[in-house]
């Protein structure tokens, strides 16, 4: 260790570390004015009339969430089909029109499972009609044509 050399210890003259002097009262390190504002009492409006409610932001670490979540369910909801087919082939159905049935039941349920996502996620800015409707409608009538295809 050539070149380096041990801490020098503090010379008698350095106090090194002080506390502040404590004050008199804990009030003078207040400040000795107040603002005009406040003796008024405060006024807290949730959602004002004529201006709409901000939409949170959505975090990126809860959209990646809610992707995988709805990834999960996508692989799950093809399992699901595969077993309704496989239902259907064994209760006579045309395998055609039970693929077709098995494809409307995963379509429905994906869309029904984006929906909830979606609010689940920001339920503030993805739970609207514009959003939410057209997802849930096209969902249920999926899962609806599902069961009447299914019965050829």
């Amino acid at each position: 260790m050539q070149g380096t050399q041990a801490p020098s210890a503090p010379s008698p003259s350095d106090p090194g570390f002080k506390l502040p002097e404590e004050s008199a009262s804990p009030q003078d390190s207040l400040p000795q004015t107040t603002p005009d504002t406040a003796g008024r009492p405060v006024e807290v409006i949730p959602g004002s009339t004529t201006a709409p409610v901000a939409a949170t932001d959505t975090s990126s670490r809860d959209l990646a969430i809610g992707a995988v979540v709805f990834v999960v369910l996508l692989v799950v909801y093809f399992f699901v089909r595969n077993a309704y087919v496989h239902h259907l082939v064994v209760r006579r159905v045309a395998p055609s029109s039970a693929g077709s049935a098995g494809w409307l039941l995963f379509v429905g349920l994906a869309f029904l499972s984006a929906a909830a996502v979606l609010a689940i996620i920001n339920a503030s800015k993805f739970l609207t009609f514009a959003v939410t409707g057209p997802l849930v409608a096209v969902g249920v009538v999926a899962l609806v044509a599902a069961l009447f295809v299914g019965r050829r």
